[in-house]
């Protein structure tokens, strides 16, 4: 029988790689903010078993779409906390209202979807969680205080949870991405993108399908004596 994955942040190019990746294998539940474009995400995708719109930034909506998954029986198995946003500042020019917005979405949405699906997962003594972070929680970098605290709060999160549920055969890694192909990374002008890409080792900008690859193999029984740990997908930008 497929397992089920649980992914946020689905309609993203990262998520949207997830996604593809996972579809042959596991049955998908696919959630995203934004109600039309998750309508009419992957509508070929007969792996897709529920499209689930939720705003992670609002608690309220969590708990509901947590509350549909409970009701109807949804079995989460596999849970990909992916979604993430950024709101970039000086740090003496933010204001808080940024720093909310960031570690609302990016971390707080992820400890209460962990913290309830893994609920689901103690009862079958058999999980995955899987946190997308960032090379920048483990660097720092300028202008994105609130997005590094985000990515490195979830880095610690993952080990301490990771311990506590490792009695129930529940894993809990994370997948650092660095310089990446996606919308966020496409706003970049160019002398920005062959700076960066001269810091890399590999010589090249990440794909999606890279940091897929690495979510595919966690997720499967091939992973189960991985637990804490960060994968670094970056090109040998930062060794970790």
């Amino acid at each position: 029988m497929k397992k089920n994955v649980l992914v946020t942040g689905a309609t993203g190019g990262i998520g949207r790689a997830i996604c593809n990746k996972l579809k042959k294998n596991y049955n998908l539940i696919v959630v995203s903010r934004n109600k039309e474009k998750l309508i009419n995400f992957m509508t070929d995708n007969k792996s897709i078993i529920r499209r689930i719109p939720c705003d992670l930034k609002d608690s309220n909506q969590i708990t509901k779409m947590i509350e549909e998954i409970v009701t109807t029986n949804l079995n989460v198995d596999i849970l990909v906390n992916n979604a993430g946003v950024t709101d970039d500042s000086l740090f003496i020019r933010m204001n808080y209202e940024k720093w909310q917005n960031v570690i609302k979405t990016n971390l707080d949405s992820n400890f209460l979807l962990s913290s309830s699906i893994s609920k689901l997962m103690i009862k079958k003594k058999w999980g995955r969680i899987i946190n997308i972070t960032s090379i920048v929680g483990h660097t720092g970098n300028l202008g994105q205080a609130n997005y590094v605290a985000s990515k490195s709060g979830l880095n610690g999160m993952t080990k301490s949870i990771a311990i506590e549920l490792a009695k129930w055969n529940i894993t809990v890694n994370c997948v650092s991405p660095g310089f990446i192909k996606t919308n966020m990374t496409e706003n970049l002008g160019e002398e920005q993108k062959n700076y960066i890409i001269s810091k890399i080792p590999l010589g090249m900008i990440g794909s999606p399908d890279d940091v897929a690859n690495c979510v595919e193999f966690l997720a499967s029984d091939d992973s189960g004596y991985i637990t804490g740990e960060t994968i670094h997908v970056n090109g040998g930008m930062a060794m970790l």
